[in-house]
């Protein structure tokens, strides 16, 4: 049976080794990729709200209506 600590360790090894394969973004890419992402939240809720009440208009006056 293996040591379960060995393994941790070992896991822990592969893992700090394979981060440093990585390329991390700077700064400014991080900040630009930050942006584009509130900005894009912020495009689709505005998106929902009106089709929300768009449909919601609709709806009313489809039940009405009948």
């Amino acid at each position: 049976m293996r040591n379960p600590i060995h393994s941790i360790r070992q896991l822990y090894q592969d893992t700090v080794g394979e981060l440093r394969k990585c390329t991390w973004p700077t700064r400014s890419e991080l900040i630009e990729s930050t942006v584009v992402v509130i900005a894009s939240v912020l495009i689709v809720a505005v998106f929902v709200a009106f089709m929300d009440y768009a449909l919601r208009l609709v709806l009313k006056w489809v039940t009405v209506a009948s």
